[in-house]
């Protein structure tokens, strides 16, 4: 059965194409129109299009909103200028419901183009219990070369989705670069959300096979967006590549920093990635392989892979790890490192010695297709289940990584000393700094410093500690916050969009608002019947009630004080709101059963279908230095943080009766937001 290919529209409005291939048990609802098959060179082929399916428009679903090369040597070349959107499904003519004859008329649209468009309106509906597998090629290649794990799974059940990676075969962008890793791991999840969407396959039901680079990616994915897929197969993941000449990665950053993005070409022969003859001579004359790739890309994958490599325990999809014996183009260390940490329940790691880098596409393959049909085959004859991560705050990694951070360090160590004099230097210069003044004063965790950070606007009492205030707000934390503010006004704009759809009221809940500066400023556009802010802080109240005065909002907006852990203080908000937010507050404090009561709070107060909007940090690269430098906003405690992983804090949300249905995440994986509805 051969493969079809297709398209979808990222939420930046970037074009990825796939190729795809249904089981029996995936119909067309399209009534009268004929699937559209491809020609030998893997094209649209419009011959095969009947009269109405040619002439059908495109109506494309709302979309879901983000590969580094393999041994490089420098060859420097342009920069991509790609500009992120906020477009509900990517924007272009392609969008949804385009009838106007200018637009989709024979007249002025090519043959090609009334191909794609047909293909595109078809829509499929899986039966309840279907099961797909995704499939993620390695750097430089595209889905072209991967269709062949069809055939290696050799099961004819299960439908087949295959992506070209952005930059990558026919997909947009600039060849071998992206507007950054986050961006690429947003794609991945946009991906899979679009095949849930357009072909009605369940995220349970689906199974992810990737490969070198698209292994980083898909494990990246697994760890900050946490979606809940059957089992992951990841072949040579590219954790870390082999560089041979001496420094290399650091010179390529200085190089970077020194002079912004540039590319650099792979030097792996096509004889070093496989030893068949048939898959080296079709890489050398594959016109769609890209030799380049772009630094920041490389650079992007190393931080993405140490990040993930490093914190592997908060996985705990089901995973089979495949290892090149004889891989020259990765590491094995990383690798192994990755397993070990693996927080699944069920994981599996096999060493194929005699492997080269290209595992799946090895002339031995069938050794690898065995183990990988056994895998996923018993993963999809099981039950689905997941490890329960809501007690994480009583065992675990993050309770274990937490109770470090709160141990003190011995007295004349290193790391203590260096600790003890950031803490005496800010202190000491604060009067001077208006960020750290701020922090001083009212906590570095508080509403005060969170608005400070949102205003970003360096102050001081001379240009040298202006300086210093305007490295305090460049620190990635706080840019990833501001990114943060950014992302909760695009689940706003969507949960708005939605309940406007369906005729229901605009009403905001925000149970911890800070001075309320993030939340006044994302409604702002939208006409909301009601929004409450509420803060436990009497100068946050204040502060926050003044803004509204200030923006004249005393008719919709108020604040008042309540404590978001005091499960009275949502009585007598029965169904009372269409919208729900809490932003920043469960990070702060660790013990989940404060949080199960402000969930519950919400459960009652959020009526059904309609949304609560949380957010998360997965990760932190500055844990540390923050718990054992910064204060608190609870008398000038030390600020101990411990993270939630992706999994805990969505299923926490889950069990008050919530289902996520759209996460965003910073480029660094360090501050989520999600959205999520109320069943």
């Amino acid at each position: 059965m051969e493969f079809k290919e297709s398209y979808f529209i990222t939420s930046d409005g970037a074009k990825i194409f796939y190729r795809y291939r249904l089981a029996a048990d995936v119909a067309c609802e399209n009534q009268g129109a004929n699937e559209v098959n491809l020609s030998e060179d893997g094209k649209f082929d419009e011959s095969n299009l009947s009269a109405g399916a040619a002439n059908e428009t495109s109506n494309l679903t709302i979309e879901q909103a983000g590969g580094a090369d393999e041994n490089a040597e420098p060859n420097f070349g342009g920069e991509g200028k790609f500009e992120e959107q906020n477009l509900p499904n990517g924007g272009e003519n392609l969008d949804s419901n385009l009838n106007e004859a200018s637009k989709c008329g024979a007249s002025n649209l090519s043959e090609k183009e009334l191909a794609e468009n047909a293909e595109q309106n078809l829509k499929f509906k899986a039966a309840p219990n279907a099961k797909a597998v995704a499939i993620f090629h390695r750097g430089h290649e595209h889905s072209g070369r991967t269709t062949h794990v069809a055939d290696g799974l050799a099961d004819e059940s299960l439908s087949y989705f295959a992506w070209d990676q952005r930059g990558h075969g026919r997909s947009e962008g600039e060849r071998g670069d992206a507007p950054s890793i986050g961006r690429l791991i947003a794609d991945v999840d946009e991906f899979v959300a679009h095949i849930e969407q357009r072909f009605g396959f369940e995220t349970q039901n689906l199974a992810v096979i990737a490969q070198s680079v698209g292994a980083v990616l898909v494990s990246a994915w697994l760890h900050d967006y946490a979606p809940r897929v059957r089992c992951a197969v990841l072949a040579s993941p590219a954790f870390s590549v082999k560089l041979y000449v001496p420094f290399a990665r650091a010179g390529l950053k200085a190089l970077y920093c020194a002079r912004g993005n540039f590319f650099v070409n792979s030097y792996v022969k096509a004889h070093y990635l496989t030893h068949d003859k048939q898959r080296q001579a079709s890489y050398d004359a594959d016109a769609l392989i890209t030799r380049a790739i772009s630094v920041r890309i490389l650079l992007g994958l190393y931080e993405a892979a140490q990040r993930v490599v490093s914190d592997a325990a908060a996985i705990t999809t089901p995973t089979l790890l495949l290892v090149s014996g004889d891989d020259w183009v990765v590491e094995h260390a990383p690798q192994h490192e990755f397993y070990n940490a693996l927080g699944a329940r069920v994981k599996r790691r096999e060493i194929l010695e005699g492997f080269y880098h290209d595992t799946l596409g090895e002339s031995e393959r069938e050794r690898a297709f065995e183990i990988v049909r056994e895998f996923v085959g018993e993963r999809f004859r099981a039950p689905f289940s997941e490890v329960d991560c809501t007690h994480a705050d009583e065992y675990g990694f993050s309770r274990e990584e937490a109770d470090r951070l709160a141990t003190p360090l011995p007295r004349f160590s290193l790391k203590n000393l260096r600790f003890k004099f950031q803490r005496i230097f800010m202190q000491a210069v604060s009067p001077w700094v208006g960020g750290l003044k701020i922090g001083e004063n009212t906590g570095y965790d508080s509403g005060s410093t969170l608005d400070y950070v949102y205003r970003n606007e360096p102050q001081g009492a001379n240009k040298f500690f202006k300086f210093i205030d305007k490295f305090y707000l460049n620190a990635i934390g706080w840019r990833g916050i501001r990114e943060r503010k950014r992302n909760i006004k695009l689940a706003i704009d969507q949960a708005v969009a939605n309940l406007q759809e369906r005729g229901e009221p605009l009403r905001l809940l925000d149970i911890a608002s800070g001075h309320g500066r993030y939340i006044l400023d994302a409604a702002q556009g939208h006409k909301f019947e009601r929004i409450t802010l509420r803060d436990y802080s009497d100068i946050n109240v204040k502060a926050g009630s003044e803004m509204i005065k200030e923006r004249g909002l005393q008719d919709v907006a108020s604040f008042t004080q309540a404590n978001a852990f005091d499960a009275a203080s949502y009585e007598g908000l029965q169904d009372a709101y269409t919208l729900g937010v809490v932003s920043g507050l469960f990070e702060l404090f660790p013990d989940n059963s404060v949080v199960r009561t402000a969930l519950q709070g919400f459960s009652s107060s959020v009526r059904s279908g309609g949304y609560l909007i949380y957010t998360n940090q997965p990760w932190h690269p500055q844990l540390e230095m923050i718990a054992r430098a910064l204060s608190s906003h609870r008398q000038g405690a030390a600020w101990i943080m411990r993270r939630r992983s992706q999994a805990e804090m969505d299923q926490l949300v889950a069990n008050a009766g919530f289902k996520k249905v759209r996460e965003w995440i910073d480029g660094d994986g360090i501050f989520s937001v999600s959205l999520a509805v109320k069943i």
